[in-house]
């Protein structure tokens, strides 16, 4: 039998249908590309904005399309908010959420009249142990799962469940088979990635000080960590010469402390900048690389008049991320934000957006310029494009250079 996956949304979906994909492929089903006339079709859903659902339901209906005769398995956080929605979809067969995706791959399998391979079970924990494949040069490690924060805009806490995590001893095990494929970098992934430790007693400082000593991995990056979660413990052991790089990507959403509040933030923009600065004083120096900082920011939340706008441009400006990953408010039914005064209309948010990317434009071509002339490692990616190949340096940036079979998948020193 063949199967066919499409994911939707974050690392995170993308780490889960890898591991998926694995435990089909043991199973003996052939995966093929989705365009094809699967058997079984696996599509990983989002939800993060309206459009990720409307998006999410044509996925489905477009494999029904291709193969009406299909099995179609559906699960992701689209899922999980809207099950019985998801069931009334023409052609849907099966429907996991959050709390059955450890079940998935067997209870397919058995509903599909396919041989359970020897020893598959459903996962014991209420966190499945995930990671991504198809690179050679990063892997996608999910430690990680769910969030207790339930700002006012966000519905994932209700699509994920609350924080809880899988054992240092599983994230170790992880590793070490990413790093038997020959990869050499690997990005740990999360809702809330930095909260790891909740559900098992452990610390997150414990975990990076774990993967740090598995061979074969040369370099790690931290997908995502709110502010208040990184700690000066945890810096100071990064700074101290580690495999992890200088590279970290921490939600501000606003730079407005009106907003944050509003929200439920747990932070305001002066512990923002204190964060940065002092990340900033342990790790950069003469003849070091700059550190890249990725922030998210949304557009439009409720209330942000154009004056609060002004004021959180001004604060990003003041901080100097070097990207800024932009996007517009979307009203999620069931949240707080959803009937809050003050909702935006559509067009302004765009505009906004559009000011913003603009200003992430400025800030990264300003960062890449003071990373000018320094000594930097690079890992070439195996890919060949216009006799050119890619790869990334530490600390984030992009480079290419003429092709060169030797170097696929390697490191190398470079100056920028």
């Amino acid at each position: 039998m063949t199967i066919a996956f499409i994911t939707l949304g974050c690392k995170l979906n993308y780490a889960e249908t890898s591991t998926y994909e694995r435990g089909f492929k043991a199973a003996g089903l052939e995966v093929v590309p989705w365009r094809e006339k699967a058997d079984i079709y696996l599509i990983n859903t989002c939800t993060v904005t309206q459009t990720s659902n409307s998006k999410s339901r044509n996925e489905i209906r477009k494999v029904h399309r291709i193969n009406p005769e299909a099995m179609i398995v559906v699960t992701g956080c689209y899922a999980q908010l809207n099950e019985q929605e998801v069931k009334e979809i023409e052609g849907v067969s099966l429907v996991f959420g959050s709390g059955g995706k450890g079940r998935l791959v067997r209870e397919t399998l058995l509903a599909a009249g396919i041989p359970l391979p020897e020893g598959l079970a459903a996962s014991p924990s209420d966190i499945m142990p995930a990671y991504s494949t198809g690179e050679r040069t990063r892997s996608f490690l999910k430690v990680q799962d769910g969030c207790n924060n339930y700002c006012a805009y966000c519905t994932v806490p209700y699509a994920r469940g609350e924080s809880r995590n899988i054992t240092i001893e599983e994230c170790v095990r992880g590793a070490r088979s990413i790093a038997a494929q020959g990869v050499k970098e690997i990005v740990l992934t999360g809702v809330n990635t930095g909260d790891f430790g909740r559900s098992t007693g452990e610390s997150f400082l414990d975990l990076l000080k774990a993967l740090n000593g598995v061979e074969g991995i040369e370099r790690y990056r931290i997908s995502s960590i709110e502010p208040n979660l990184i700690t000066p413990e945890i810096i100071d052991w990064i700074a101290s010469g580690t495999k992890f790089q200088p590279h970290f990507h921490i939600p501000l959403q606003s730079g407005s402390d009106t907003l944050l509040a509003r929200m439920g933030r747990r932070y305001d923009t002066a512990f923002f900048k204190e964060k940065l600065d002092y990340i900033r004083s342990r790790m950069e120096g003469p003849g070091k690389p700059k550190v890249f900082f990725g922030i998210d920011v949304m557009a439009g939340l409720p209330g942000e008049t154009r004056e609060l706008f002004l004021e959180s441009v001004a604060f990003i400006e003041s901080i100097r991320p070097a990207f800024i990953h932009v996007f517009p408010y979307s009203q999620r039914p069931g949240t707080p934000a959803a009937t809050m005064p003050g909702q935006v209309p559509a067009q302004e948010k765009a505009r906004r957006v559009a000011l913003l990317e603009e200003l992430c434009a400025a800030l990264h071509s300003q960062f890449v310029e003071e990373n000018r002339g320094i000594r930097e490692k690079v890992l070439f990616e195996s890919k060949e494009k216009g006799g050119l190949m890619g790869g990334y340096t530490g600390n984030y940036i992009r480079i290419t250079r003429p092709y060169d079979p030797a170097l696929s998948g390697q490191m190398a020193d470079i100056i920028i």
